[in-house]
């Protein structure tokens, strides 16, 4: 049916179901034409569920959508964390690389994914302004979650959309990009184009936004005009809860290894990475200590991501270099998997390739096996480590939960609790609140400050936001730029 005079899109009674389980609830909200909207709400609220319904990713609930003919006739685009899962899954599934001669399979490279001629002045103009030109033959897997971000937006403008539906456009993004982004955003607010913004917090909505709908728990809380909602005192409730309580820490799980304290856990000297004719690292030199915990910051595609990798076995190019890994030269007759045990991680790109179908305690019992998914029989004291960590971060009534029906924030809480079951020696933590609201941001970080102090495991932090850090923090490693790409900066801090 077609919306109201004046009206570009209508909603009447929506409701929604997943799994029998209901994730939108009388969902009534009407969009006028002339106005520019922001959809609000903690993890879970039901955002994503209404967005993908209004793009015709999802089918139908119940209840009425009424478009205006412009939308009707016209496209809807939507960026967000899903579609960037679903562009990596269809790579992976494609993946020839082992048939190859180079060994390497880039997949769908940046310049393709953008589905328009990257050499089209228009495209140009864009690709400048979003600063990605030095990735466009890139496969989308090797380029980082802001460089990805940056990518999706750009192929949603060109497609020239009615409606462009933005899920978190800054998340994933370094200091500088944010800005340059949310500078984008305002000049796409002043254009014909109507955007639909998905925030998790009200500090992210844009000054151009008129309107504000916000959700909580799959209801409308309140709608309209942006001052009249900000005033609204169940609204300021909602988005500051009360910060989550914790249980104790379980008793460590038996090690395999040993870690001396006269000895560095990680040490790297003079390290450098390229990739055919492209520098990733060069010079590196990092020692962590015992007792240290330290922060790792840099603007996007500056080579975090690849230092990482290094000195968790998952590059090759860590042979033939000097990294001394737990007082062990890397490349000594070690294998990965000597490697892998004293490392726990929460990652976007774990994050992206978990199983579907799991129980939560599934999730967190496959942390002694370092698999994606859950395919080795468990012992009676695994599930039981298991079970103490889900009550240690508060997730205990979760156990049965399918893991894929949990608000994001959830979800990486629970792959916390899975880094930690083995004890690890070292927990890296790549971006873990990338995609998380206020609420549970305070609470990855308040879980991370406990493990610190209740633990000997130290902690490797990543973030672009420098409000986004754990307070356990005492080094911090900076990829600073220079002439010939970046170099690194460490401070060790009191």
């Amino acid at each position: 049916m077609p919306a109201p005079p004046g009206a570009f899109l209508h909603l009447e009674s929506l409701y929604f179901s997943y799994r029998a389980l209901p994730v939108l609830k009388s969902v009534g909200w009407t969009w006028h034409d002339g106005e520019q909207w922001a959809c609000v709400g903690p993890n879970g609220a039901g955002k994503t569920t209404l967005a993908g319904l209004l793009s015709r990713q999802l089918d139908w609930g119940s209840g009425r959508l009424e478009r205006s003919k412009t939308l009707e006739e016209g496209h809807c685009s939507y960026v967000c964390f899903e579609q960037q899962k679903s562009l990596c899954d269809r790579d992976r599934r494609l993946d020839d690389s082992e048939f190859r001669s180079d060994a390497r399979d880039p997949g769908t490279t940046v310049a393709a994914a953008l589905g328009a001629d990257p050499s089209g002045a228009d495209c140009q103009q864009w690709i400048a302004r979003l600063g990605i030109g030095h990735i466009l033959d890139r496969g989308l897997r090797f380029i980082s979650t802001g460089e990805m971000r940056k990518t999706l937006l750009l192929r949603a403008i060109l497609q020239a959309p009615k409606l462009l539906i933005l899920d978190s456009p800054l998340d994933g993004l370094d200091r500088a990009s944010q800005q340059g982004m949310g500078e984008i955003l305002e000049q796409l607010l002043q254009t014909d184009t109507r955007i639909l913004l998905l925030a998790r917090s009200l500090t992210d909505v844009p000054a151009g936004i008129s309107h504000l709908l916000v959700l909580d728990d799959g209801e409308v809380l309140a709608a309209g005009a942006r001052e009249a909602v900000l005033a609204d005192p169940q609204v300021q409730a909602l988005m500051s809860p009360p910060a989550l309580a914790f249980g104790s820490l379980p008793a460590p799980a038996e090690r395999p290894y040993t870690v001396t304290a006269d000895e560095p856990l990680l040490d790297l000297k003079n390290v450098s990475v390229s990739y055919g004719d492209t520098s990733v690292l060069t010079g590196v030199d990092w020692t962590l200590r015992p007792g240290q915990h330290c922060n790792i910051a840099g603007p996007n595609g500056c080579g975090k991501t690849t230092l990482l990798s290094l000195v968790t076995g998952d590059n090759h190019k860590a042979y033939g270099q000097d990294i001394t890994l737990f007082g062990r030269r890397r490349g000594s007759g070690e294998s990965v998997w000597d490697i892998k045990q004293k490392f726990g991680q929460v990652d976007t790109q774990l994050h992206l390739n978990y199983s579907r179908g799991m129980a939560v305690l599934e999730v967190v019992v496959s942390g002694f096996f370092d698999s994606v998914g859950l395919y080795d029989e468990w012992g009676d004291g695994q599930l039981e480590i298991a079970r103490a960590w889900l009550r240690a971060l508060g997730l205990t009534d979760l156990e049965r939960a399918p893991f894929d029906t949990l608000s994001f924030g959830l979800q990486r809480m629970v792959l916390l609790a899975r880094a930690m079951v083995k004890s690890p020696a070292i927990l890296i933590l790549d971006e873990p609140c990338l995609g998380l609201d206020h609420h549970h941001t305070r609470g990855i970080l308040d879980a991370i400050d406990h493990i610190a102090e209740q633990s000997d495991t130290q902690v490797v932090f990543v973030s672009h936001s420098a409000g986004d850090m754990p307070r356990c923090i005492n080094q911090w490693l900076e990829f600073v730029p220079a002439q010939d790409g970046f170099r690194l900066e460490l401070r060790e801090l009191a």
